[in-house]
């Protein structure tokens, strides 16, 4: 089957047709674009009080109001509305509406205002992906869960390197134009709150973060067959009701990418990040001083823009604060992925986590806890 695939060549053009395009409609003098995007996985995990196959999905509406002005200014109102699985949340905590925000698009950069990601997260270069919807690093879904409480275990503690602690809180966001290949972010998040215009401060917890300041460096290069890409990001922000041995959080990374070129069709690409921060598993409501939670990953992939297999590999410590335990994790993943068009792809592989904790005990009764999954996940999305 794999030989009939790679030989049908007319069977490919035609399969590289099946796309699906935005809704559009006029409003006035501006347009209404709807874009949608859909992951699905099926998966088989091994884990201590998970029997069988297993599956999570998550389907995201992406409407967009926009106006193109003569002068080069655009000015939009853009929105992420998710639907997903417990096990398909990502980093945004399962929030029904992902983005909301105002973009003012200009020859200087790009603003933005309402709910977004921080300059750390926008810039982030963290290592190529056979498929974003199911990578090691920033997983958006997760195959192993709490059998007690059904949640991901991903909820506990995820290997995300990308800096970026004001979530999708509400904030003011600058990025530069790139400028020979340099671009700057910057970000300002006046508190944990997510409802607009900044009226709340967020959850009634010691220690919650307000006034985080992020910035960001991303600089790209082409150096003969080769694209390189680099980032280094920080964010600060102040502690409100702190506890004892509370802080701020403090939040820095940095990674890099490398693309080789080695005909027209095939690339070699190679790269990496680290993060480390004060809070507890990312978790800013827990930011300690004298604690450091870390995390770093390598990854490699080869593509000929039709099919790509990659490996990942990642690691991350968080370490013990007041109530919670010192949690490490190791994961491994391989995946080999298939690109039917622009609207369509599919990836299939293993992966392999192992969780370990120095006090205390899993759902499985032990400190220790390793797992494997194998999975298969379908992306579908409109493309223009």
């Amino acid at each position: 089957m794999l030989a009939g695939l790679f030989a049908a060549g007319p069977a490919r053009a035609d399969m590289a047709d099946w796309t699906a395009a935005p809704l559009s409609f006029p409003a006035g003098s501006a347009e209404l674009t709807v874009n949608a995007d859909a992951s699905g996985a099926l998966f088989g995990p091994d884990q201590p009080g998970v029997d069988g196959a297993q599956a999570s999905g998550v389907l995201r509406l992406k409407p967009t109001l926009r106006r193109d002005y003569d002068s080069g200014l655009a000015l939009s109102l853009e929105g992420v509305v998710a639907a997903s699985d417990p096990l398909s949340r990502g980093r945004y905590d399962g929030d029904a509406l992902e983005r909301l925000a105002a973009v003012a698009r200009t020859g200087l950069g790009t603003v933005q205002i309402g709910l977004a990601d921080g300059a750390g997260y926008d810039l982030a270069v963290t290592g190529p992906r056979v498929d974003p919807n199911v990578a090691l690093d920033d997983p958006r879904t997760s195959f192993f869960r709490d059998p007690a409480s059904g949640r991901a275990l991903a909820d506990l503690f995820a290997i995300r390197t990308q800096v970026g602690a004001s979530s999708n809180y509400a904030k003011f966001t600058y990025a530069s134009p790139e400028i020979f290949g340099v671009q700057l972010g910057l970000s300002y998040t006046p508190s944990e709150g997510k409802q607009l215009p900044f009226m709340q401060a967020g959850p009634q917890v010691p220690g919650r973060a307000v006034n985080i300041w992020e910035a960001a460096l991303r600089v790209s290069q082409d150096i003969g067959p080769v694209s390189l890409s680099a980032y280094l990001a920080t964010a600060q922000g102040r502690g409100e009701y702190k506890l004892p041995g509370q802080h701020g959080v403090n939040d820095t990374g940095f990674g890099a990418q490398a693309d080789y070129y080695l005909n027209d069709t095939i690339t070699v690409s190679l790269g990496g990040a680290y993060r480390t921060s004060n809070a507890h598993a990312f978790d800013i409501n827990q930011s300690f001083g004298g604690t450091t939670t870390r995390a770093m990953q390598v990854s490699g992939m080869v593509s000929d823009g039709t099919w790509s297999a990659g490996l990942e590999y990642g690691n991350g410590i968080a370490g013990a604060v007041p109530g919670q335990p010192r949690i490490g994790l190791n994961g491994l993943q391989a995946s080999l992925g298939y690109k039917v068009s622009s609207s369509i792809s599919a990836s299939t592989g293993w992966q392999h986590q192992i969780y370990q904790r120095d006090s205390g005990t899993f759902f499985s009764g032990g400190s220790r806890l390793s797992m494997d999954a194998v999975f298969l996940n379908l992306a579908l999305k409109t493309s223009d």
